[in-house]
């Protein structure tokens, strides 16, 4: 019993995590556009580069995965994160806002997804996918707390509060929880011993592999389609004249548009490939709502709904693609590697949607989207 309430209680600081380290751009951007007199390709150089870092430090935090390590990176994550918020909380100038952002890449790489899924696989194996899916049916709520609470947090007392409220979430709340449950899953593993040595992947023999290239390239494309337009949610709604009630509406259902992906996927006997194709399917057809969301603004909830179970089905597709494509006996450094491009594209995904708006306007930016999405399509073909 103690190892499931640990399960669910990974997915619950996995929600807070997320929330708090990387929905917290999407859902304050708004607020320091217009009270920081920061530009918006300083502001959007923030996510980038706490996606970067997090980039640079995966393969290491892999092999350090699969040494067993999982425990103390997912404890010092949240203080970190905590450290980084404060900063955040804090900065009134260039320097101290990157070096913010900075402090939350490393907290990402040290105690979100990647981290919890190898540790989950290095417990249960082939067997890993119940629950992964029960972590991420619970994590996939993050935006869904996120852009409603940082609102009304920044609406009543500031953005700077909303930062201060997300740093005691995480040092009071998610750091002690995550230590105990990662702590109760380490304990029943019976994989090989904590602090086994773990052979350095080089790349040529990473590259080599089959089946590698093409999955980094569909969850490179995917990842620069879902946070190009997610992190421009709410300035893509204001520029489609969707009123803002239901533009935060339609942001915070991308969180249960994921859940309820998860649980389809549960429900269906369907089988890797054709969900693969289904999710990147999602992807393209989302676009289309945005064409009537001017005049029809309720079709933003379409949007969000694509959007949202594409993105949901994906995260539990991701690592059992890459261990039955390309095993499980060093999943964590395989798994490090293929997230060095797809973590990439997400970092310069905000930076890329801010070019576009600023250079075409809002449906230049839709329109990447969608040509994306259709690369993914064909990258995932080749795949076949």
């Amino acid at each position: 019993m103690s190892e499931g309430r640990a399960v669910w209680t990974l997915a619950l600081t996995q929600a807070l995590g997320y929330a708090c380290f990387f929905y917290i751009f999407a859902a304050l951007i708004l607020y320091w556009q217009r009270e920081t007199g920061f530009s918006n390709g300083l502001l959007a150089a923030g996510p980038m580069l706490s996606i970067l870092v997090s980039a640079v430090l995966a393969p290491s935090i892999g092999r350090a995965v699969d040494r067993g390590r999982a425990v103390g990176m997912m404890a010092a994550g949240p203080g970190i994160g905590a450290v980084a918020l404060m900063l955040l909380a804090l900065s009134s100038s260039a320097p101290v806002w990157l070096l913010a952002w900075a402090g939350l890449g490393v907290a990402q790489a040290l105690c979100l997804y990647d981290v919890c899924f190898g540790l989950l696989i290095r417990r249960f194996g082939a067997a890993a996918r119940g629950p992964i899916t029960r972590v991420t049916l619970v994590a996939g709520l993050a935006s869904t707390l996120a852009f409603p609470a940082g609102a009304a947090l920044a609406e009543a007392w500031g953005w700077r509060a909303a930062v201060w409220v997300a740093a005691g979430v995480a040092v009071g709340v998610m750091l002690p929880l995550q230590f105990w449950a990662a702590r109760v899953v380490v304990r029943a593993t019976e994989a090989a011993p904590v602090g086994r040595e773990v052979a350095r992947l080089r790349w040529r023999d990473v590259l080599r592999m089959p089946g590698f290239v093409v999955l980094a390239a569909v969850f490179s494309l995917v990842n620069l389609n879902h946070w190009m337009l997610v992190n421009h949610f709410r300035p893509m709604m204001e520029a489609l004249a969707v009123p803002t009630e239901i533009g935060i509406a339609a942001a915070a259902a991308i969180g249960p548009a994921q859940v309820i992906g998860r649980l389809v996927l549960m429900g269906a006997r369907i089988g890797t490939g054709a969900a693969t194709w289904a999710t990147v399917g999602a992807l393209v057809v989302g676009p289309g709502f945005l064409l009537v969301a001017a005049g029809f603004p309720v079709a933003a909830f379409g949007f969000a709904a694509c959007q949202g179970a594409a993105m949901g089905v994906l995260t539990i597709l991701r690592p059992m693609l890459v261990a039955e494509t390309l095993g499980e006996g060093r999943y964590g450094a395989v798994a490090g590697m293929m997230a060095i491009p797809g973590l990439a594209a997400t970092a310069v995904a905000p930076m890329l949607g801010a070019g576009l708006m600023a250079l075409g306007g809002v449906w230049l930016m839709i329109g990447a989207g969608f040509a994306l999405a259709l690369a993914a399509c064909t990258a995932l073909a080749a795949r076949r």
